[in-house]
């Protein structure tokens, strides 16, 4: 079994692996089995060579690269989640590869392959957050065959040795084959799935757009310099890291910024951006065989605050309630403020059970809440609790389209205020029901 959220588990008959279509199926179980050969080689021929075994250089190489590469997806790991919930029916770019190259340049095939495993289960466990295992997989298989077919490129050129940085014209050719092999071969075998997985997408969509292999190439040559002040100034590669995050700022972040819109007041996500989020996010989920969960929430008290203290003190529980709602949900879940005081979460791949736990985190955490708002005569005031009215729904269960899905969680939210308010109610295929407290699924949502 395969863990795949905060607490839950999915049995492997029930993975979204085996709802691909099954050219797309046989096409990713291949390419890992694959890797998984090649792994195993790689291995039996470090332990069996000419010179068995792995010297301690490399291996201070290995960690090196290893603490580097977990430091930057961390730091970056914000934007690399909005960028890949962003990425649908094309390549997702990102900068594992500068360290991944680096490796293949500095360390056998034997080493590399560990750090490109150790990249990606990080990245699933604390940057990708809720999504599907066996994409991630495939990645990790991809990055693999491109790793081997680049190592082949440079024993071909006669790099047989480590470090097998460029000491000339000949060798500095010989490490440009092997990059343009290790973008050519990475980047065919994702198109390959993109095509095989999604009929209706077109080539054009799955080749993505050319400034984002710009950005790859970028990444593998600035693993070449990487590698290149490994091998002799060792303490350089920290100020590198600067580089790298500047790289990573400067190429990817601008990406979704462009299309992103902040809340002046509370921070969160505009409607607009929201409502431009939602569909890109259901044709995901259609892409993956996944799921989208959805809160609409309104703060029960905001009329009372606005009317008591003024608009003032109403902004700053707003603000203040937005922070709490972003501090339990998931890394990637887009929190948004889509009207006066209705607040949205969009909550990609996450099933009935996940929205449901959530949800009451949320709830619990606003109803204890204590925020010190400005009043109009200039004092201040402290909110004890800002309580608030849930509605749930997920799609596809209850939705097939956008609209429906906003309108199954809005008439859940309705429900919710009319029965008491502070209650979290879901949406059913053909109705709502409110949650009770006898179930055991989920907590008692009511005061």
């Amino acid at each position: 079994m395969i863990l795949i959220g905060r607490s839950s588990w999915v049995l492997p008959r029930q993975w979204k692996l085996w709802s691909l279509p099954r050219t797309a199926l046989a096409y990713v179980l291949a390419i890992d089995l694959i890797a998984l050969t090649i792994t195993t080689l790689a291995v039996r021929s470090t332990l069996s060579g000419p010179n068995s075994g792995v010297r301690h250089s490399e291996w201070v190489a290995f960690a090196v690269l290893a603490v580097a590469s977990t430091m930057h997806l961390e730091f970056a790991r914000g934007i690399e989640r909005r960028r890949e919930l962003a990425a649908n029916t094309s390549p997702h770019t990102n900068l594992k590869c500068l360290w991944i190259f680096a490796a293949l340049l500095l360390l056998p095939l034997s080493l590399v392959v560990p750090l490109v495993v150790l990249a990606y289960t990080y990245s699933w466990f604390r940057v990708y957050g809720r999504t599907v295992a066996h994409r991630k997989v495939f990645s990790t298989a991809t990055y693999v065959l491109a790793s081997a077919a680049a190592a082949a490129v440079l024993r071909a050129g006669g790099l047989l040795d480590a470090p097998r940085v460029p000491t000339g014209f000949w060798t500095l050719l010989v490490v440009l084959a092997a990059a343009a092999t290790w973008w050519l071969v990475n980047y065919a075998l994702v198109i390959g799935a993109i095509l095989l997985s999604t009929p209706d997408a077109t080539a054009r969509d799955a080749l993505g757009e050319l400034s984002d292999q710009i950005v790859v190439c970028a990444g593998l040559g600035l693993g070449v310099a990487i590698a290149a002040v490994q091998t002799s100034y060792p303490w350089v590669v920290p100020v590198l890291m600067v580089t790298v995050l500047a790289l990573h700022r400067d190429l990817l972040l601008p990406q979704y910024q462009r299309a992103a819109g902040i809340d002046s007041t509370t921070g969160l996500a505009t409607s607009s951006y929201w409502a431009s989020a939602v569909p890109a996010e259901l044709a995901r989920a259609d892409t993956l065989r996944s799921t989208v969960g959805l809160l609409m929430l309104d703060l029960d008290r905001f009329k009372e605050i606005n009317d008591t203290y003024g608009h003032p003190a109403g902004d700053e529980a707003l603000r203040a309630a937005g922070e709490a709602i972003r501090a339990e949900v998931r890394n990637g879940d887009l929190v948004a403020r889509v009207g006066g005081d209705e607040l949205a979460v969009l909550l990609p791949g996450a099933f009935e059970s996940e929205v449901l736990e959530i949800a009451e985190r949320i709830r619990a955490r606003l109803v204890t809440l204590t925020v010190s708002v400005s009043t109009t005569d200039r004092g201040t005031a402290t909110l004890d609790g800002v309580p608030a009215s849930f509605g749930a729904a997920v799609y596809p269960a209850v939705a097939n389209t956008m609209d429906q899905l906003i309108l199954a969680a809005d008439d859940a939210l309705l429900r919710a205020k009319r029965s008491g308010r502070n209650q979290i109610v879901v949406a059913r295929p053909n109705h709502s029901e409110k949650l009770q407290p006898d179930e055991p699924a989920e907590q008692t949502v009511s005061d």
